[in-house]
């Protein structure tokens, strides 16, 4: 679990507005059960801190409400402790010593590793059983993790969010690393069609995976 060196409350807060992006205080009180004129003290605090900023908006006719995000401090604190500036300049200099190419065949074989042991943990249960035995593996290797199921009738589909990178500073640096990760969770159910739905290093505030059963 990602902690932040916050009182629980605000470390709650701020992983609200990671998942939902945007909230309103009164939608914060509501969702995490906290009165109004509490949640404003620690929203006042954490803005305060930098860690959230806002953006007022009207609706009707009434007084503009405070839409409250996380700031790119913010951000920063909810990502998990890893050592990704380590990891960066280490690819740099084998990037400058053996050449790019063969620095992508270095991640490929990264993640292909990493599928085998995802599909050994995963084992042979079924699609649901497998996908949330995926998510929980997500959620301890530090990426804020959740999964939707989105079936119908005619066929059985699940939605992947992640509303964290782990290894975002890498991904920003070698972008091609989000795509053997696209091919690692298709190699990984290989029974599944498996899409991208969004992407942080689009802009977005989330990764997100559709998985649908073939």
């Amino acid at each position: 679990m990602m902690t932040t060196g916050l009182p629980s409350t605000k470390q709650n807060i701020l992983r609200y507005l990671l998942r939902q992006g945007q909230a309103t205080a009164q939608q914060l009180a509501q969702d995490l059960n906290i009165s109004t004129q509490a949640i404003r003290r620690h929203l006042n605090e954490l803005d305060a801190d930098g860690l959230i900023e806002y953006q007022s908006v009207r609706q009707g006719m009434g007084r503009p409400q405070h839409l409250y995000q996380l700031s790119t401090q913010g951000s920063d604190r909810l990502k998990p402790q890893k050592y990704s500036e380590f990891a960066v300049s280490f690819l740099d200099t084998l990037a400058e010593t053996v050449g790019e190419e063969q620095v992508s065949r270095v991640l490929e074989k990264q993640w292909q590793r990493k599928a085998a042991e995802y599909r050994d943990f995963l084992g042979k249960g079924t699609l649901k059983q497998r996908i949330a035995k995926l998510v929980e593996l997500r959620k301890e290797e530090g990426y804020m993790a959740e999964l939707h199921e989105v079936s119908t009738k005619k066929e059985q589909q699940f939605v992947l969010l992640e509303h964290n990178c782990a290894i975002s500073e890498v991904a920003e640096s070698y972008p091609s690393i989000c795509g053997h990760e696209l091919e690692m969770f298709a190699e990984v159910l290989p029974d599944c069609i498996v899409k991208r739905t969004h992407w942080i290093n689009d802009g977005e505030h989330r990764c997100g995976y559709s998985i649908q059963a073939k």
